[in-house]
């Protein structure tokens, strides 16, 4: 059995589709049918940058999205191929237009806002997230706990065995970065993040992508999502709505996912549009088949296997 599986924040970079762009004319469609539904020359900004205005979440969504979309699209594999799809986060978007629920400019619009909601759900310098490596949910749950201390402090993602992500108050997330070592983590590292995404804190946020889920058309996918809130396989419409608004504030349980996916029987992971996700499979799923698809020759050799 076979998963698709998409990436989150912090994927981008400048120079993010030019190759695709310029070898294929599927992802030059794409990248215009985005620049047109946003309103506004994203491709070009994937492009050519500066990486400080590629950044900005109202940027950066979007353009992962259609990065990981063309990279898939133009690999010519039917989303019928695989069995489930998933996404991290944001990626979860791109799962859901690889497997047909949103069309291009539905995804790319719901991403745009997303990232302009969760911008200014919380005011800049109020919030923060870390990274902590070499602990478990566990050892993560009770630094979060400690540290909150009156504030918000939550685990945001939980990525695979050695990596859990703490979101909340900046002065609660600092105080998570001492707890941590005290607690047994290896480091704790500060994100370089403008928001305190997948907290409590983004409820105003979650707000707004009600209102506008509840407007956006979404089919029935292809195939199953595994949802990031639940960790389980969703095809109804009206669940996918829900668990999208849910996202926004709740735990990313990427771990639980995989490793949900490897009991059900998904022996191989495809990632498309990064190189991120596929080493927290491996670290999930040791003796799973995972592949990282971000090139032409990548797409290539994918094509000849599948």
């Amino acid at each position: 059995m076979r998963a698709f599986i998409f990436p989150g924040q912090g994927s981008q970079s400048v120079g993010m589709g030019k190759a695709l762009a310029e070898a294929s004319q599927v992802a030059r469609h794409l990248f215009q049918e985005v620049d047109e539904a946003l309103g506004q020359n994203l491709a070009r900004l994937m492009a050519e940058g500066p990486i400080e205005e590629l950044t900005l979440t109202e940027n950066a969504q979007p353009a992962i999205m259609a990065n990981a979309l063309a990279t898939f699209r133009v690999s010519g594999i039917e989303v019928a191929k695989a069995n489930f799809v998933a996404g991290h986060s944001l990626g979860e978007y791109t799962a859901l237009a690889a497997a047909g629920s949103f069309d291009v400019a539905t995804a790319a619009r719901l991403l745009k806002l997303r990232g302009q909601a969760m911008q200014q759900a919380v005011p800049v310098g109020q919030g923060a997230m870390a990274a902590l490596l070499g602990a478990s949910l566990e050892i993560a749950q009770a630094v979060a706990d400690a540290a909150a201390q009156g504030e918000v402090c939550t685990v945001a993602n939980d990525n695979d065995p050695s990596q859990v992500v703490l979101s909340g108050h900046k002065g609660a997330i600092e105080r998570a970065l001492v707890i941590a070592k005290e607690k047994g983590a290896k480091r704790a590292i500060l994100l370089p993040v403008s928001a305190p995404f997948h907290s409590p804190l983004m409820e105003p946020a979650a707000h707004a992508m009600e209102q506008a889920l509840a407007d956006a058309r979404i089919a029935a996918p292809a195939v199953p999502l595994y949802a990031n809130v639940t960790a389980a396989p969703v095809k109804d419409p009206a669940e996918i709505r829900r668990l999208l608004v849910a996202q926004v504030t709740g735990m990313v349980r990427w771990r639980e996912s995989v490793a949900a996916m490897w009991e059900a029987g998904v022996t191989d992971f495809v990632e498309f549009g990064g190189k991120v996700l596929g080493p927290m499979v491996k670290r999930i799923a040791p003796d799973a088949n995972v592949r990282s698809v971000v090139t032409m020759e990548d797409i290539e050799a994918l094509a000849k296997e599948i």
